[in-house]
């Protein structure tokens, strides 16, 4: 992704700290163009986590589900520019009040993690830029350049794109997952675990378990437990598309090949480009 011209992000919440440092080791090798790591300040390990990216000179961290108060500081004072994602006006000025360098508004849409009050992308951009003076990064259902476009329009300075990116030929997904994701459908994904952390789930055996479970108003101890340790690993990693985590955004409605991360971000940008100047020409 950095070869290519993007800011190409280690997601750090499916990585022990020795793994962590071997990538960040290894993207270093591989590009002389800024990376960043994102970190889910939930996740165990957090402070060795930590205290890796600021040994091994990461220069961009995305903070994530927790509270940036916590690590903002400390980041900024070893020269990190800091982002951190949000879901809702409240915490996107409290991240600001933190002193964090940007927020992704990140919306309903998006995969993984998600924010309680399923505000949409559409919603969720405009009303974070009217209300912080730092730069807004949209996220959750952004895939092509038409998506791009659309949130530069409601005032975003950049976008983060995921789902698209997790089929692309480079990706440490399992070929499996990345089949999933190009054959499904529109409403294949579905808000899971809301009493736990909302995820954004692609539909399987695990995903309808949960559902059920959550009708029938299972407690936030049921859930962990059907949960269970190395849930995503075991479907995104190791392929299992019935009991795994499938984490995957509205947007793999509309992913349909598997192709290299560079030839993703260039139709991306080259669409960005053509609907510019579409919109540019039209006369109102």
């Amino acid at each position: 992704m950095s070869n290519a011209g993007g800011l190409g992000i280690i997601g750090a919440g499916s990585m022990y700290p020795a793994v962590l440092r071997k990538h960040i080791q290894k993207c270093k090798l591989a590009t002389e163009r800024p990376f960043a790591v994102n970190v889910p300040l939930l996740y165990p390990d957090v402070q060795e986590i930590m205290k890796i990216i600021v040994e091994e000179k990461v220069r961009i961290v995305f903070t994530s589900a927790g509270n940036p108060a916590t690590w903002t500081e400390y980041l900024k004072k070893n020269g990190i520019t800091v982002a951190h994602v949000i879901a809702n006006s409240k915490f996107a000025l409290k991240a600001e009040a933190c002193g964090v360098d940007a927020v992704v508004a990140e919306g309903f849409e998006a995969g993984g993690h998600n924010g309680r009050e399923e505000t949409t992308t559409m919603c969720l951009v405009p009303m974070i830029c009217d209300r912080v003076k730092i730069p807004v990064i949209a996220a959750g259902g952004i895939g092509s350049g038409r998506a791009m476009l659309a949130a530069m329009a409601l005032g975003a300075d950049a976008v983060q794109i995921g789902s698209a990116f997790a089929v692309a030929e480079e990706s440490s997904a399992h070929p499996n997952f990345k089949n999933s994701i190009v054959g499904a459908a529109e409403g294949d994904t579905r808000l899971r675990m809301k009493k736990l952390v909302p995820v954004r789930l692609l539909k399987n055996e695990f995903a309808d378990a949960v559902g059920q479970a959550e009708a029938q108003g299972a407690s936030t101890e049921v859930l962990v437990q059907l949960l269970g340790r190395a849930r995503a690993k075991l479907g995104m990693f190791e392929g299992d598309m019935e009991q795994g985590e499938l984490e995957i955004g509205q947007v793999s409605a509309m992913l349909d090949q598997i192709r290299p991360a560079a030839e993703i971000l260039s139709a991306i940008w080259k669409e960005f480009l053509t609907e510019k100047e579409r919109i540019s020409e039209m006369r109102f």
